[in-house]
């Protein structure tokens, strides 16, 4: 297996890559047969609007071939982005919003043949050098249990639950299936965030 380096990519860089990014979505989503057009067009429309957003942020892993990322933006100061939070948000997290200190990671991709080998964690590292006093956040679907697993590995605590349309509707990361039906008890997509760190 080729060594994998990591790399941050421009705003620029991301575009001219997006089409790499999404064969990297393809294969790390294997989903259904016949499907992958589908969802890679999907894709590449939230990737386009996410390279677009405030502060966006990318690295990429590499082995021969993009085999990962990881990528992300900050959230907006106005607070809309948490709506459809279920519950009251602590003081600190309204704080940082208003602030501009909170940083919303999208996505996080790796291929299949290269999981489970600390590639995830690397990416992580390199891409939050640069966020160190930020709140990071991350929202997953509440069936993503590979998503779940990662997170806790990072030692990140689920700060609570979205209401079915996700987050602040059009900020919600996008995943395969998802225009699948809610779950029974209505409770898609869950909020994760990084230990506190000092300001």
């Amino acid at each position: 297996m080729a060594e994998v380096f990591l790399r941050r990519l421009t705003r620029w860089q991301a575009e001219q890559q997006r089409e790499a990014v999404a064969d990297v979505y393809v294969e790390a989503y294997e989903g259904d047969a016949g499907a992958e057009y589908r969802d890679r067009q999907g894709f590449l429309r939230v990737f386009e609007n996410a390279v677009q957003r405030p502060d966006f942020d990318m690295v990429v892993a590499d082995a021969a071939g993009l085999v990962g990322c990881l990528y992300g933006y900050r959230a907006p100061r106005t607070g809309d982005w948490w709506e459809g939070f279920r519950g009251v948000l602590p003081p600190e997290v309204e704080e940082r919003t208003a602030s501009g200190r909170v940083f919303l990671l999208t996505e996080l991709m790796v291929v299949p043949a290269y999981r489970r080998q600390g590639v995830s964690d690397r990416l992580r590292t390199l891409l939050l050098m640069r966020h160190a006093t930020d709140l990071v956040v991350a929202v997953i679907k509440r069936d993503d249990d590979l998503g779940r697993e990662v997170l806790r590995s990072w030692g990140w605590t689920k700060l609570g639950e979205f209401d079915p349309g996700g987050p602040g509707s059009s900020a919600a990361p996008h995943r395969r299936g998802e225009t699948e039906a809610p779950t029974p008890d209505g409770l898609v997509w869950e909020g994760w965030m990084r230990p506190p760190t000092s300001r």
